[in-house]
């Protein structure tokens, strides 16, 4: 089957078992940040939600219910550690039986040891949906990280780091104490100082690295709630009770079908970012004699949860999110509803006043920082 996802220099790529192996892979921001709106005005359709919601089993069936109607659709993956191959069983990556059934993008594309930015997913992703589009295939993005979603769909940038500039700053903390630091940033951006705690010394040292390289405010790098890419999202919120029925359901089923084989053999070549994945490092400590297995996968299953109520956190923040009760038997006519009125336009002129309603968690945005975390930092 042929990918819809480009690399980069014009190729597509077969992939097995419907996964896209093949796109762009640069560190950097995408250097096209709009997607030109397509002539008969189909927008790109984003599922979030929590973890353990049903978002990949309703993806799959909304790709079906519009190829139905003569409109083809494909799943792109919007979860950071969902793009490791070797990782099937902890992240939760799409069954044989899912995959065959829909074509997936970005799921298993990269090894361990390799280091995963949104920087570098926002350019994979927008290849991806530039060349599904361009196939006349509507995107379906699925994922329960929050920045990844937004970096996949919104006016988003990511400024890079530079080694010297924060080796400086840290220097000047430590010389001259964080509170000039933060005076500092007071005079160079009075917008950024006045939403930050002056007591969170990384987030100050970040802010005036990011404007000694870019020259611009810290507070201009933060991403605004306006869609480059022509798009609508979906949210399924769950019941509190169910999702944690349901997230423990999921760790019993992780354990029975083979997380602790799949870890000792991943451990001896993952890199920094897929260690971070939730789940690893527990049965990396049950593997060296820390604790024991049922301990191991009880806090799984206790972090977890707590993730979950994160995503939560994070996608309430965005008013553009149209929200399904997940146990709603309807909620697949309810999508298509929601999709059909998005092409039509009905929801652009809201969706543009999205930044007037949504609340901005200035300072929070890192791309160091593990995808799984609720806020977002440049």
């Amino acid at each position: 089957m042929t990918s819809g996802c480009d690399d980069g220099g014009g190729r597509t790529h077969t992939a097995g078992r419907g996964l896209s192996t093949g796109l762009a892979e640069s560190e950097g921001p995408a250097t096209e940040p709009n997607i030109e709106r397509e002539s008969d005005g189909r927008r790109v359709v984003s599922i979030v939600g929590p973890t353990a919601s049903g978002k990949t089993s309703l993806a799959i069936a909304l790709a079906e219910a519009l190829g139905g109607r003569g409109q083809k659709a494909e799943i792109v993956n919007a979860d950071a550690y969902q793009m490791y191959r070797g990782m099937r069983i902890g992240t939760a990556q799409p069954t044989d039986e899912e995959l065959s059934r829909v074509a997936h993008h970005l799921v298993g594309v990269i090894e361990p040891d390799e280091v995963m930015t949104a920087a570098r997913f926002q350019t994979m992703v927008r290849g991806c949906i530039r060349g599904l589009r361009t196939r006349g295939v509507r995107p379906i993005l699925v994922g329960g990280s929050g920045l990844y979603a937004r970096a996949a769909l919104d006016d988003i940038s990511f400024p890079g780091t530079d080694a010297a500039v924060r080796t400086r700053l840290e220097a000047r903390s430590r010389e001259e104490g964080p509170g000039v630091l933060f005076r500092e940033l007071q005079e160079r951006d009075p917008q950024a100082a006045s939403h930050m705690d002056p007591r969170n010394v990384r987030r100050t040292i970040r802010a005036l690295e990011v404007i000694d390289i870019t020259g611009r405010p810290y507070s201009a790098s933060l991403p605004r709630y306006r869609y480059a890419v022509p798009a609508v999202q979906i949210g399924l919120d769950l019941d509190r009770a169910e999702m944690d029925r349901r997230i423990d359901e999921r760790t019993r089923s992780m354990r029975d079908h083979g997380l602790v084989d799949e870890v000792r053999d991943v451990r001896r070549h993952w890199g920094p970012t897929a260690a971070r994945a939730l789940g690893y490092q527990q049965i990396v400590d049950y593997l060296d004699g820390l604790w024991s297995c049922d301990e191991a996968f009880d806090d799984i299953a206790r972090r977890t949860r707590r993730l979950a109520r994160k995503q939560m956190g994070w996608f309430g923040r965005d008013p553009r999110i149209h929200w399904i009760d997940a146990l709603n038997p309807e909620r697949l006519d309810t999508a298509l509803a929601i999709v059909d009125r998005a092409d039509s336009g009905a929801y652009d002129a809201t969706d543009a006043r999205a930044d007037e309603f949504a609340h901005h968690p200035l300072g929070t945005v890192s791309t160091s920082r593990s995808p799984d975390d609720t806020d977002v930092s440049v």
